[in-house]
């Protein structure tokens, strides 16, 4: 008897300390609705938060996520109302208002570059009057571009070669079976061929271009990067016509750029034709060559329109190498170092 009544004792206390509990945990309810009424009011008349205040320090995380997105958009509202106050200052000041602040950002933050290029520099007209690319700029050879890839090649890579083909003009594709590059040159030079270009693969996706100069180099590897085909593209045009196109390059300022944009210039011929309407264009911009293949379109006198043909892809310059291509025994003018010790996110090569 004793033990049973002391059983029912110990099943009261434990009741009662239950129904004890309880009403704390309805006053830290109620604790957590109000601290959430008080933000919510807050953030409604614009919240006010104390300079010290850190998002970070919430450890409720759905809170903290909630805190963060109010305190986004209050730095936005306070953003526009800042912009739109410069606007009224401006406008009322008029002609005395002062010049608008530019904004930073990596290309005018750029590092000089020593090597940048002065079109009236009277060495530089000596260099380009006597190097490998003389003979095209002087009009005395036509490019002729053999395309060929690495050994085996899936549809995509042969896709992307046959679309090279059709925008660089007297371009023709080689299937390669297993053969040399070192064979290949002395038979693409005694047919006269100025330029091979090979189209590396990995994994069935392009990944990288060798472009060789012929008969005297150089050689430049590329990375390949951002491949897409004509039918992956939206709006694109209709397939490009024979004419051949205009090229444009833009920002090759040092040495080195200056010899890429002379090497990208001789895969096309001298004279375009512009009824064609066709511009190809190699855009450098933080050492990324971005190529795009356009079709221009007048609306009217005034209105032009673009529409791009494809394929587009991105290139990033590996190294250049003097003469024809040679892995063992080559020279390289330029090989780009990874793990440089002086790399900066503001210095560029090209």
């Amino acid at each position: 008897h004793f033990v049973v009544e002391e059983e029912e004792l110990k099943k009261g206390k434990t009741k009662k300390l239950k129904q004890k509990v309880k009403p704390d945990e309805a006053a830290v309810q109620e604790m957590d609705q109000a601290e959430i009424e008080v933000t919510e009011t807050k953030s409604e008349s614009g919240a006010c938060f104390p300079p010290t205040f850190s998002v970070s320090e919430i450890k409720n995380k759905q809170r903290r996520h909630a805190m963060f997105l109010k305190l986004k958009e209050e730095k936005r509202k306070q953003k526009l109302e800042l912009k739109k106050k410069k606007k009224k200052e401006r406008k009322v000041l008029g002609d005395q208002a002062p010049p608008k602040e530019v904004p930073k950002t990596i290309e005018n933050q750029r590092i000089y570059d020593e090597t940048t290029v002065n079109p009236e520099d009277e060495e530089v007209a000596f260099d380009e009057g006597t190097d490998e690319f003389s003979a095209y700029f002087n009009q005395l050879t036509n490019p002729k571009v053999l395309i060929t890839t690495s050994d085996r090649p899936r549809g995509r890579t042969v896709r992307f070669c046959e679309q090279l083909a059709t925008v660089v003009p007297h371009a023709h594709v080689y299937y390669r079976r297993g053969l040399a590059l070192k064979r290949v040159i002395p038979q693409c030079i005694s047919r006269g061929f100025t330029y091979l270009m090979v189209i590396n693969e990995d994994r069935k996706v392009p990944n990288g271009l060798i472009l060789c100069h012929l008969p005297d180099g150089p050689t430049a590897h590329f990375k390949i990067s951002s491949v897409r085909l004509r039918k992956e593209m939206k709006r694109r045009g209709k397939d490009p016509t024979e004419h051949v196109p205009e090229v444009i390059l833009n920002n090759f300022s040092t040495r080195l750029g200056h010899s890429i944009g002379r090497m990208f210039a001789a895969l096309f011929p001298h004279d375009p034709q512009f009824v064609g309407r066709q511009v190809a264009t190699f855009h450098n911009q933080r050492d990324f060559i971005f190529f795009r293949f356009h079709r221009y379109i007048f609306k009217n006198e005034k209105k032009v329109g673009m529409q791009e043909l494809g394929p587009r892809f991105t290139l990033k310059l590996r190294s250049l190498q003097k003469g024809t291509f040679d892995s063992k025994f080559g020279e390289y003018e330029w090989v780009h170092k990874r793990h440089e010790m002086d790399s900066s996110r503001r210095k560029f090569h090209l």
